[in-house]
């Protein structure tokens, strides 16, 4: 399961930090995440600051093209059909079966023959498309049957968000345990003792993010030289938030001859710099389009007047089953949450200023249907997967395509349909348009109002009850104790601590 590798990795001179990673770390939308964007003029959900008249209140950032991926030397095995044409453990195969996975997904079927031989990979597919098991079936049946030490796992997964780390994390627990690997999930906003403790335990596999599993390495809880295989999943977002200099280090830490493969639903010259000095003749797989090109899922522009987008927006959430509401900033879904409870909706907020257990809870009560409306900033646009959401919404329209394509993912999904309406102001128009062409979408137009037939045609919109709820997280039952637990202690007990008190100060004893 595990043969050796034909393209010497450590035969070819590594490339050290140089300017063109340099570049790689100021992308140019590091200014997107170190300041709060002033608002728009007009919407109502925006923390305050100074509006203005024209365009989204900022320049929408630069979109930068996509590099062309480079040539495979040694051709790539073909595509399977079924997972059974795999070679992998068989209880890889029956822990398939039982979870009703029969058939793999095209960036599956693509790229598992080529991952279980150890061959790097480079692949391009949309969100939902089944990236996570793509690497991580390969990743398990090539680390199974070891056992890594304290503190120095076999392989490692990293990705940019929390939420996607415990996302992957939960796909794959299922096949680890059935092949007795242990994982472990290294993630901010979380005790760091615990995931120590895990590393220490002997985790074969960690998922993580890179800045706390720096802090780790930093702290001597964990060492990567014994790494044989590494995943960048959404390498492209992990650059767009600045970790290039930190993900370039760890990279630099794993086995150089190791197999690496790169996963994300975007690929810009960003990632180029990754696939350059760490990829070896790596197979190509771009199974999706890069842009947003899906058929199963409906591109709505409505235009609405700045007065009305507030009622608008409430009637959306109003409706029958779950959405996903993107805005800016954490003031702005704030501010909207409220308001949405005040109205009788049943809202939820979800962004980085929250806690990571508020923000785990929250996605449980969306994920169950305790709450209906998931109201988010972009924290949620990657990373997420809620079966059965048909619909988001951008009460806060992106100002890069790239976030418009992964907002949008969040439905839609393993070939499902879904729509994904954006709200727009009669000042916002001109830049949307601009934003659409460059995502690849060609949006359906609509002039909407509150209480119109169009909105509650397109988004199920309805007038809410106008009475207020509150959430409440739902009430465990701790089972009883018994009186023995409790530490109540019987006669014996007493006469047993009596005779051991004067044993003990018996100077005859």
């Amino acid at each position: 399961m595990n043969p050796i590798r034909s393209n010497e990795r450590s035969a070819r001179p590594r490339r050290t930090g140089g300017s063109a990673f340099a570049a790689g770390a100021g992308s140019g939308r590091g200014s997107r995440f170190g300041s709060s964007a002033p608002s728009r003029s007009g919407a109502p959900f925006r923390s305050g600051g100074p509006s203005r008249s024209a365009g989204f209140g900022r320049r929408p950032a630069a979109v930068q093209g996509e590099f062309a991926p480079p040539k495979t030397i040694t051709p790539a095995l073909p595509a399977v059909e079924a997972f059974a044409d795999l070679d992998v453990p068989a209880a890889l195969l029956a822990t398939l079966g039982r979870e009703g996975m029969v058939t793999p997904f095209p960036i599956q079927g693509a790229t598992l023959p080529n991952t279980l031989a150890g061959r790097d990979v480079l692949g391009r597919g949309r969100t939902g498309s089944g990236k996570t098991l793509a690497f991580g079936l390969a990743l398990l049946a090539r680390t199974a049957g070891q056992q890594a030490e304290s503190g120095q796992p076999l392989a490692l997964v990293l990705v940019p968000t929390r939420e996607l780390a415990q996302q992957v994390t939960a796909a794959l627990t299922p096949y680890a345990r059935a092949v007795k690997l242990r994982l472990a999930t290294v993630v901010g906003g979380m005790p760091i003792y615990r995931q120590a403790q895990a590393l220490r335990a002997g985790a074969e596999v960690v998922v993580a993010t890179p800045g706390r599993l720096k802090d780790l390495i930093d702290r001597g809880d964990c060492r990567l030289n014994q790494v044989g295989i590494t995943v960048l999943d959404e390498a492209d977002q992990m650059a767009d938030m600045g970790f290039m200099p930190q993900v370039t280090a760890l990279l630099d830490q794993v086995r150089p001859e190791g197999q690496r493969m790169l996963f994300s639903a975007t690929l810009d010259r960003n990632v180029d710099l990754l696939v350059r000095r760490y990829l070896t003749d790596p197979v190509v797989h771009s199974v999706d389009p890069s842009q947003g090109a899906v058929t199963t899922m409906e591109h709505h522009v409505l235009h609405v007047q700045n007065f009305d987008k507030q009622a608008a927006t409430t009637e959306i959430a109003a409706r029958e089953g779950r959405v996903i509401m993107f805005l800016d900033t954490k003031h702005g879904v704030d501010r909207l949450t409220e308001h949405l409870l005040s109205s009788g909706v049943r809202a939820a907020a979800l962004h980085g200023g929250k806690s990571q257990p508020q923000r785990t809870r929250t996605l449980t009560q969306f994920k169950t249907g305790h709450v209906s409306v998931l109201v988010a900033t972009n924290v949620a646009a990657r990373g997420i997967h809620v079966d059965d959401l048909d619909l988001v919404v951008n009460v806060d329209p992106p100002t890069d395509p790239k976030d418009y394509l992964h907002r949008g993912g969040r439905t839609a999904r393993a070939g499902e349909s879904g729509s994904v309406v954006t709200l727009v102001t009669p000042s916002q128009r001109r830049d949307m348009t601009r934003l659409m062409q460059a995502a690849g979408v060609v949006p359906q137009t609509t002039q909407v109002h509150s209480g119109d037939e169009a909105l509650n045609r397109i988004t199920g919109a309805k007038a809410p009850s106008g009475i207020p709820v509150t959430i409440t997280a739902p009430v465990t039952e701790r089972p009883k104790r018994s009186r023995a637990s409790r530490g109540r202690r019987g006669p014996a007990s007493a006469a047993r601590r009596a005779s051991a008190r004067r044993t003990a100060f018996d100077p005859a004893a």
